[in-house]
């Protein structure tokens, strides 16, 4: 080959790579200005980063944020990790910047001690479940309505009020109605799985029980409860459930917080995740079964609609 030809085969392939080269940079730069590659404050993409969501173990909670896990998944996070958590620790992790954000923030009454605490640490990013009570409950065929009636009939609970995590939020609730009433009877802490279990034995016998409980629950779809009034308030109105995040995140993690502000749902849609999870269907599978049947409201909350 003469050095002409060279010279001009030469040029071709320089031409040719760098196109190449142009249409490489111009597909990058447009997946950047679709989100899916944002640069974050350590220069990263945050989609590569760890997403670490932090969550107490009642039902709604496990329910919530490991739906929300398979969301994050489904936008293109490769790492998200959940982890469950007394409440106290919950707040005070999140406020140190252990956790990015949690779905579990029971306001403005089951967790305000944790709140008036934590709470100049924290952001609170948005509501994402309304109208939640506190309170306790007895089976529909106990024939007493009010927290007032229990001392009457202590004997027949067997002297106790059956809770759940020594830590919870309830709990505090609990011992504050106990004093409120001058209740003589003993709270007897535990997990959340051991109430529902005590619950359900005393159920299949029409025995006497009162436990601490909340809605929303499985338990009052599958059995039929009653929650006791309290006319002193011990309990407080209904909260709401609330997603907070650690301080920065915003800034650090702009697409994930845009999600968390879009992230809202019903008490039918949390029902759902939480009855498969009772009936055997693990927590994770029960969240992607969920996902994958409400396509149109995950594309909301991820921002593809």
């Amino acid at each position: 080959m003469n050095v002409k030809k060279l010279g001009s085969v030469l040029a071709i392939c320089l031409i040719i790579g760098l196109a190449l080269l142009a249409a490489g940079c111009s597909e990058k730069g447009n997946e950047t200005a679709e989100g899916t590659e944002t640069p974050t404050a350590t220069g990263t993409s945050e989609f590569s980063e760890p997403v670490k969501i932090g969550y107490v173990l009642w039902d709604g909670e496990i329910a919530s944020t490991n739906v929300m896990q398979q969301v994050l998944k489904k936008a293109g996070y490769k790492n998200v990790e959940i982890t469950a958590v007394d409440a106290g620790p919950l707040y005070q992790e999140l406020a140190d910047g252990q956790f990015d954000f949690t779905t579990s923030a029971w306001l403005p009454y089951t967790h305000k001690h944790y709140w008036e605490v934590y709470g100049d640490r924290l952001d609170p990013v948005q509501t994402n479940l309304e109208d939640c009570k506190i309170g306790l409950a007895v089976p529909s065929y106990v024939p007493i309505n009010s927290i007032e009636e229990l001392n009457s009939e202590k004997d027949k609970f067997n002297g106790k009020i059956i809770g759940i995590e020594p830590g919870a939020g309830i709990m505090q609730a609990s011992e504050t109605a106990i004093s409120d009433y001058g209740l003589k009877m003993e709270l007897v802490s535990g997990s959340s799985a051991a109430m529902t279990a005590s619950l359900k034995k005393a159920l299949d016998s029409k025995e006497w029980i009162v436990v601490t409980l909340w809605s929303p629950h499985w338990a009052f779809n599958r059995w039929d409860l009653k929650y006791l009034d309290d006319p002193k308030g011990a309990y407080g109105d209904a909260d709401h459930v609330e997603t907070l995040a650690r301080l920065g995140l915003n800034e650090e993690k702009p697409n994930l917080y845009g999600i968390l502000t879009r992230f809202k749902w019903t008490h039918d849609d949390i029902q759902v995740v939480m009855m498969d999870i009772e009936n055997g269907t693990t927590p994770e599978a029960a969240a992607e079964k969920w996902v994958e049947n409400n396509p149109q409201k995950v594309n909301e909350w991820i921002g593809k609609e």
